[in-house]
């Protein structure tokens, strides 16, 4: 009803001539106004003295661009034939269907002399679109027909005017109006003006519902794909705008649902859209009759398949009498039925429920039936579209070969394996093309996507000062599958450089062999007052190499050796001293005074040679998994010659679950425990170094090395109070033990939002560092200088023995100074927690990833961080 108002609508749009007030537009001398109307011609009239008679001679007047003779032919009038009115209207008709003509007369019926006198349609010298914002010029175009050079008519314009309407109704505005007009030219030609007003979009106000019973409105209305308009954070709403497909996909949704509910006989009676009197949105009625609800009744098979008979397919329906009815179960019967056959070589078995439906008792019985089919085996595989990945990267993904027995559950892990490349789209399938009764062939059709990354960053930090990065990465060096990468990080306190290799099929075989080396330059720092000071200087200069290998289709082996050497230095003008606590000369020692006593422990060169394992569980779908588990466990050995001796474990697990309405469930658990195989020979100094610690996982909400044991300073005054305005100290120092917890649910976008590379989700936190011996040995509440001859403060510092309350305890002379005072906080095995939403963006610049948390459990010393994101770029 809606659409017909519109249209008619359209139908009595009429534009009058406009001047010379469009922009653009120049009338000559002598242009005349012309009404342009798109409706149909006015009524034909012809010479009011027509009668019966000969005609005796035809001429024809007014024609430029057209033949006489062609006139004369369109017409169907010729000298010596005979005429009446209905024959001269007949022959007007006959003109005007031309669309040659914009207006015809034929005179001199009274005489037998007829002329025919016509005005011809113009040419159209150009087309214009005006008031057009939302839709392009570029988009509009390719639906008008009528182009420059072409005859004008108004039929062409008529449907032009609806095919441009047609196009805004897709886009979702119902009140675009289109008025065409012209600006006549000299030589019979007219320029065309489409006047274009969009209006704004049409939303659904409401959605109405009539005839439901046994369900609310707002139930029904979740499991539509439509969405009413406007409410709290309508603006976030997505599919609240009117389409008529929407609305048509919305019955079938309805029927669903209450076919998963026993309403076998449920049935949407109408479904009209109505445009409110503002034009501006519409209201949505469905008439709904839900009918009785059924239960299942019998259920039985009947298999004409050799070796999955009858009472293997009922082991697997799972259905009982006396349930409610739910066709999606039976959906989900049908399926795992047919899948069951292709596992056992029926590719072409087609396995389908029969109904029968008892009214009496309101139940349905229901037969599980399969026709017979042989047992199919692969002819061939067929790899389209792979132009950069060789053919062999991909075949040996297959578990299917040549000749080898159709496999419905091979098929789908070798989809699955190939998705786990990273080399090609998400949605990947491999079709089966029937070749007989007993032979198939696989074809796979690919799209290659860029498996290199490659980042760079710069700025400017009032800490670091300059700061460049740069890394590259191939995950498909030559095709191959290789992955070769490379990285530098520079800035004035820590400089870095990384290169790696893998080969993942060392000598034709499903080996992996790669190679790691780096070197890392990093300086720790922390602040007096606002000055920054650097406290430690770590040197890291290593390599590896590693072995991978199958045990079985989802499992994997791994080991390892890696070899390097931590120099861990300070300064020693700032943290160093000349002289021992009885203030005699001593070497250069690192004076806990200065540098705080966890830090004077650590200083030295070390050696670590270390050898390790890894067993790994893999059965995801694919990179970006949607189903399936994976998990580690690892354990590297340090000791195998070198300064260190530890067993360090890693175990690690994530779980993929396909949810309904498309979320996507995963739970990432993790957990780590460094154990020393040797004591420490100082007191308060723990076995494991402070370069071999656990700093946990990326944990959203906090800071880089946010959380766990950590050593903060207090600056004191003479008396023993803390200065306020003094900055607080702190430095992480890692723990033995670590885990970690992390709960996610990919939220589903519509496909615009999905197109545009945006995967939102929702996560929860959870996890805790811990377990290290405290460093901190002594409360240092103020420094006693001994004070030279010359009355100058001796570069001496002596420690205050306990139970002193001031220098002078100690010997006369001294200069009693501010001290400080270090607190070991933070190691605590107590749950940290944390929630926030985070997007994975396919961005212009690259793959980005941006997270908003917020920390909700905490503990002393964590450092909390409530935005965070990281940024690469693909080729």
């Amino acid at each position: 009803m809606i659409l017909n108002q519109v249209k008619a609508k359209r139908r009595n749009i009429a534009g009058l001539l406009v001047g010379t007030f469009l922009s653009g537009v120049v009338v000559p001398a002598g242009a005349s106004a012309q009404e342009l109307r798109v409706d149909e011609p006015a009524n034909l009239l012809t010479d009011p003295a027509a009668r019966e008679g000969t005609i005796v001679t035809l001429d024809v007047t007014g024609a430029e661009r057209i033949e006489r003779e062609t006139v004369i032919a369109y017409s169907g009038l010729n000298p010596g034939d005979t005429y009446d009115a209905s024959r001269l209207d007949q022959a007007l008709r006959a003109l005007y269907d031309t669309e040659l003509f914009a207006n015809v007369v034929i005179t001199g019926a009274d005489t037998g002399n007829l002329v025919i006198e016509i005005q011809e349609n113009p040419v159209v010298n150009r087309i214009v679109l005006e008031g057009n914002k939302k839709l392009k010029n570029d988009e509009i175009e390719p639906e008008i027909r009528l182009a420059p050079r072409q005859i004008f008519t108004r039929s062409k314009v008529r449907a032009d005017v609806d095919r441009i309407i047609e196009l805004y109704k897709r886009e979702g505005r119902f009140a675009a109006v289109v008025e065409p007009k012209i600006v006549t030219l000299d030589q019979n030609r007219v320029d065309l003006i489409f006047e274009i007003t969009e209006g704004s979009k049409s939303k659904i106000r409401s959605i109405n519902i009539i005839g439901n019973e046994q369900f609310s409105d707002g139930k029904l209305i979740k499991e539509m794909f439509s969405r009413e308009a406007g409410g709290f954070l309508g603006f976030l709403k997505s599919n609240t705008a009117y389409d008529p497909d929407r609305i048509a996909a919305d019955q079938q949704a309805l029927r669903a649902f209450y076919l998963t509910q026993g309403y076998a006989d449920f049935r949407v009676i109408s479904a009209q859209a109505e445009l409110t009197p503002d034009r501006e949105d519409f209201v949505i009625t469905f008439v709904v009759e839900e009918g009785p609800r059924f239960k299942f009744g019998q259920v039985s098979a009947d298999s004409a398949l050799r070796d999955f008979d009858e009472e293997a397919m009922m082991s697997l329906v799972g259905i009982e009498e006396g349930e409610w009815f739910d066709a999606e179960r039976v959906e989900d019967v049908v399926t795992g039925l047919n899948e069951t056959a292709g596992f056992i070589g029926y590719a072409f078995a087609d396995i389908q429920p029969s109904y029968n439906r008892n009214g009496d008792d309101q139940t349905i019985d229901i037969t599980f039936a399969t026709n017979e089919a042989q047992r199919v085996y692969i002819d061939r595989i067929d790899i389209n579209g792979n132009t950069v990945t060789r053919d062999a990267v991909i075949r040996r993904e297959f578990r299917l070969f040549e000749g080898d027995a159709f496999n419905a559950a091979q098929i789908r892990r070798s989809e699955d394996r190939i998705k786990s490349l990273g080399f090609f789209q998400e949605e990947l399938a491999i079709e089966q093309v029937p070749l007989g009764d007993d032979r198939v062939a696989l074809a796979l059709d690919v799209e290659e996507r860029p498996t290199g990354q490659i980042s760079f960053s710069a700025g400017y930090s009032s800490l670091e000062n300059f700061l460049l990065a740069a890394s590259i990465s191939q995950n498909n060096f030559m095709g191959k599958a290789q992955q070769l990468s490379a990285g530098v990080n520079w800035s004035r306190y820590s400089q870095s450089v990384q290169v790696g290799f893998a080969e993942p099929y060392f000598l034709g075989r499903p080996i992996l062999l790669g190679v790691d080396l780096y070197r890392r330059d990093f300086n720790s720092f922390n602040f007096v007052g606002n000055d920054r000071r650097t406290t430690y200087s770590q040197v890291s200069t290593g390599g590896g190499v590693r072995i991978g290998f199958p045990v079985t289709e989802y499992i994997s082996a791994g080991a390892r050796y890696r070899l390097v050497l931590d120099e861990i230095d300070l300064d020693r003008d700032t943290f160093f001293s000349d002289f021992d606590d009885s203030g005699s000369l001593d070497d250069d020692e690192c004076d806990p005074l200065k540098a705080g006593t966890y830090l004077c422990g650590e200083l030295g060169n070390r050696i670590t040679s270390s050898i390790g394992y890894s067993l790994a569980f893999d059965n995801t779908n694919g990179i970006r998994a949607t189903r399936g588990l994976r998990a580690s466990i690892s354990q590297d050995f340090a000791g195998l010659g070198g300064d260190v001796k530890y067993l360090r474990s890693v175990a690690a697990a994530t779980q993929y679950v396909g949810l309904p309405a498309d979320f996507i469930f995963s739970l990432n658990l993790q957990a780590g425990y460094i154990m020393p195989l040797e004591e420490s020979e100082i007191v308060g100094r723990d076995e494991i170094r402070i370069t071999d610690r656990f700093f946990g996982p990326n944990f959203r909400g906090f800071d880089i090395r946010g959380i766990g044991p950590r050593v903060e300073r207090l600056a004191y005054d003479l008396e023993g109070n803390v200065i306020e305005d003094s900055s607080r100290v702190s430095n992480s120092l890692g723990g033995k033990a670590f885990y970690f917890g992390r709960a996610e649910v990919e939220i589903p976008v519509s496909a615009g939002v999905r197109n545009f590379g945006l995967r939102p989700s929702v996560y929860v936190d959870i996890g805790s560092v811990w377990d290290l011996t405290s460093p901190v040995t002594d409360d240092i509440l103020f420094f006693c200088s001994p004070i030279d001859a010359d009355g100058g403060l001796d570069p001496q510092i002596v420690r205050p023995d306990d139970g002193f309350a001031s220098c002078d305890d100690i010997a006369t002379g001294y200069l009693q100074t501010p001290g400080y005072r270090e607190v070991f906080v933070g190691n605590s095995p107590s749950p940290r927690l944390s929630v926030g939403i985070g997007v994975n963006w396919v961005s212009p610049f690259g793959p980005l990833r941006l997270d908003l948390a917020h920390a909700l459990l905490t503990q002393d010393g964590d450092e909390t961080q409530l935005f965070s994101f990281n940024v690469g770029t693909q080729f």
